[in-house]
């Protein structure tokens, strides 16, 4: 909707500053033949638009205006008060601060939109932490937050899996991340990804670094995700589920190529070669499944599941 619109250009030019209308045309998805439209709308409405000709040109307001957040629709007031996670806030030493924005959007907001806001609020609680696991102790996370955002060296003593377990490390820290319950912080030079609650020890050094200008946090977990799954699941195994077995109480990637690759047979099993971490770990999650899975590949695997069923069958004779 072009009102719509018109609030989004006004926005990205007061929190943005000058943007040409190439920049406008590709925030929005739109053509530059629009934009222009669009300023004159704005233009003619009393708003304070500039535009400068020339390579450093662009569109800007006049310094010191602001506008209020009237524009917000329904949807986006009720998300906006969705995204604002308590529990990671407080981690991060901000709950008070999330509490002191929500509560200044709130009074900003039309009558009608503020109770959409507080509708959500009293039903939607985000818990990110799995249900079979302790909370992590992480008590440099403010310190690791703070050198973040001021872009300060950290000098940490380390525990990571490999011989020798505790290391010494010098971070610039880029950015943090909150993956299912758990911080991690991506750090210079490499950037490398850190757990948060495996720091032993933090320095926080008065020594600045400069963040890398093309450096996206977003992209860059994304990548981070996609090798990890590559490098985890390096092996295959051939596998039958009975029928009616929910393919989800296999892992993730398993699961996908049962649902993909998998075929039925003339009994009604399903048969499907699946991506497994590694025989060790494959015997671990393949036994939960009981009598509703036959390892049929590799032959180490299959031998692995029998001795244990064999032993189980001799326990408890």
């Amino acid at each position: 909707m072009k009102s719509a619109r018109l609030v989004s250009v006004l926005l990205l030019l007061q929190t943005r500053g000058r943007m040409t209308a190439a920049q406008l045309a590709e925030e929005l998805e739109v053509s530059v033949r629009t934009v222009y439209r669009d300023v004159e709308a704005l233009s003619a409405a009393g708003v304070p638009l500039y535009g400068d000709a020339g390579h450093a040109g662009g569109y800007r307001l006049l310094d010191g205006y602001r506008t209020r957040l009237t524009g917000l629709t329904t949807d986006e007031a009720e998300a906006l008060f969705l995204a604002g996670v308590p529990g990671p806030a407080a981690e991060l030493g901000l709950g008070s601060v999330l509490a002191a924005a929500q509560l200044k959007v709130r009074a900003a907001l039309p009558s009608e939109l503020r109770e959409h806001a507080d509708r959500i609020s009293g039903r939607f609680h985000l818990d990110a932490p799995g249900w079979y696991a302790d909370a992590d102790e992480t008590p440099y996370l403010p310190a690791v937050a703070d050198a973040v955002w001021n872009c300060r060296v950290l000098h940490i003593r380390y525990r990571r899996w490999r011989e020798p377990t505790d290391v010494e490390r010098r971070l610039e820290p880029y950015g943090l991340v909150l993956k299912a319950g758990r911080w991690y912080v991506v750090a210079g030079p490499g950037p490398r990804t850190f757990r948060v609650d495996q720091i032993l020890e933090l320095i926080a050094s008065e020594e600045e670094f400069t963040r890398p200008e093309d450096f996206d946090l977003a992209a860059f977990w994304s990548a981070y995700q996609r090798d990890f799954h590559e490098r985890l699941h390096r092996a295959e195994a051939v596998v039958r589920l009975a029928p009616g077995a929910p393919a989800a109480r296999l892992s993730g990637p398993a699961a996908h190529a049962v649902a993909v690759n998998g075929r039925t047979d003339k009994d009604g099993w399903t048969r499907a070669t699946v991506p497994i971490e590694s025989v060790d770990q494959a015997h671990h999650d393949f036994l939960r499944l009981g009598t509703d899975i036959e390892v049929l590949e590799p032959a180490e695997l299959r031998e692995r599941i029998a001795a244990t069923v064999a032993e189980l069958a001799l326990r408890y004779a």
